[in-house]
């Protein structure tokens, strides 16, 4: 998602940077650039004009003009206006003092309520609550048992009445439920519609007063477009948003909904779903966004996911052998399966800085099915081969071929992949690795 949107940005910033004086005719051709890139973003005209006069006006005062690095502070302006566009400060959840708290999930048919509905509470289990479900849908088939499914397959609270198909009550009854239980969170999932009409409206009007939600959150489809940002303002007019899930954020659709549903509601979007896990859910955080879409990475992002998937003396051993280059095709092996614990390796890519020796790996189109590949053709390595690649001459590599049902093509191509690796984190270790390691609070 914001793929399209980031190469154009990053590629007009960087004609800029260079420039040692920045003239307004330079500020008006890199404003129309900009114009013209979140246009294509799918970002509302309007809402594209006024960020634009927003850059044009900081960026020709005195403080850009008569800097050193105009045209790094033209970025930085930049910068600031895409974080503000994106909402400011990230913005949590709500809880009330008395629990339970009452999330109540609304939005269209088809936006991916019932999953993010399961994504939430695994998102709120992980992070010291004790989240119960409730599925007031009794219109869509099999909805009420998707939900029992995913709650039983990550082992979360879950609440139903088989014979009570009215959708008011059985929201009463799941709080009555969550407060008798000792739950603190209780999250109704509600029925959508293909459209936004009356009888819908009324119905979660009634499960509103009925239950107190101190949250209403919109679920709205990121793919959607400017469509998304319709159903968001009509929703806050009539219900009253207190902010929005964004689903479908790895998704290849422009993303112009992500950058104008703040503005269009004045509600943030306080999540973001970035796959089809039920773990592929993270708090949306403005500045790190902007980072990413302007190539400065989003380094933070990247330490909290290693902390969940990395082990602190594994990671310090293996940081000493990339620093003494003893780095081997066994820990390349095992570095490849700590990366796939942390997501999907496109995502991870992104989240590095695009500059210096980094760049272009954001952009990187990785499959999957590749880092298969190459840990069976390293397990189909012996011990010394693994640790000494130098050794692999041709009889060798018809054997692993043989053992990995993979070509030999592949297995020079791994070999390759791996010696530039090599060159890389050496080049890494003296730069953001240490920062890198630093930063990340592993548990005890």
């Amino acid at each position: 998602m914001l793929d399209g949107l980031a190469n154009k940005l990053q590629k007009i910033l960087r004609n800029l940077s260079g420039q040692g004086r920045v003239s307004e005719r330079h500020v008006e051709e890199t404003a129309r650039e900009i114009r013209n890139a979140l246009l294509d973003a799918d970002v509302h005209f309007k809402l594209a004009k006024e960020f634009v006069e927003r850059v044009k006006q900081r960026a020709l005062g005195q403080e850009v003009i008569q800097s050193l690095t105009p045209g790094q502070q033209v970025i930085r302006v930049v910068r600031d206006e895409l974080v503000e566009l994106l909402g400011g400060e990230q913005a949590g959840l709500s809880f009330s003092r008395q629990p339970p708290s009452v999330f109540l999930m609304v939005g269209l048919q088809g936006s991916g309520k019932t999953t993010s509905s399961a994504k939430l509470a695994r998102w709120l289990s992980k992070n010291n609550h004790t989240p119960l479900l409730v599925s007031v849908d009794v219109y869509r088939p099999a909805a009420v048992e998707q939900l029992r499914v995913l709650c039983a397959a990550h082992r979360l609270g879950w609440f139903d009445d088989p014979g009570d198909q009215d959708p008011v009550s059985r929201a009463e009854k799941g709080l009555r439920h969550a407060r008798n239980g000792g739950y603190d969170v209780l999250i109704i999932d509600t029925a959508g519609r293909l459209h936004i009409d009356d009888e819908m409206m009324l119905e979660l009007d009634r499960i509103r007063k009925a239950t107190s939600p101190v949250e209403v959150l919109l679920v709205a489809d990121a793919m959607t477009g400017q469509d998304a940002v319709r159903s968001a303002r009509e929703f806050h007019e009539k219900m009253g948003l207190t902010g929005v899930i964004l689903t479908k954020m790895d998704g290849d659709a422009r993303g112009g909904a992500a950058l104008s549903i703040k503005s269009v509601t004045g509600q943030s979007i306080k999540f973001v779903g970035t796959g089809e896990n039920v773990d592929a859910l993270e708090p949306f955080f403005p500045d790190r966004l902007a980072g990413r879409i302007l190539g400065m990475g989003d380094v933070l992002s990247l330490i909290e996911k290693a902390e969940d998937a990395v082990d602190r003396e594994q990671a310090e051993a293996m940081a000493e052998k990339i620093r003494k280059d003893e780095f081997t095709l066994e820990d390349f092996r095992d570095q490849l399966r700590q990366i796939r614990k942390m997501g999907p390796l496109e995502q991870i890519l992104g989240m590095l800085p695009n500059m210096g020796p980094l760049r272009g790996l954001g952009q990187m189109k990785v499959d999957e099915k590749e880092l298969i590949h190459i840990e069976a053709i390293i397990d189909s390595m012996t011990r010394t081969e693994r640790r000494n690649h130098q050794i692999l001459n041709g009889a060798r590599k018809k054997r692993i071929a043989r053992g990995s049902g993979r070509p030999v093509s592949e297995i020079n191509q791994l070999l390759k992949q791996y010696v530039e690796t090599r060159k890389m984190m050496r080049s890494l270790s003296r730069g953001i690795m240490p920062r890198l390691m630093k930063g990340m609070k592993f548990p005890r």
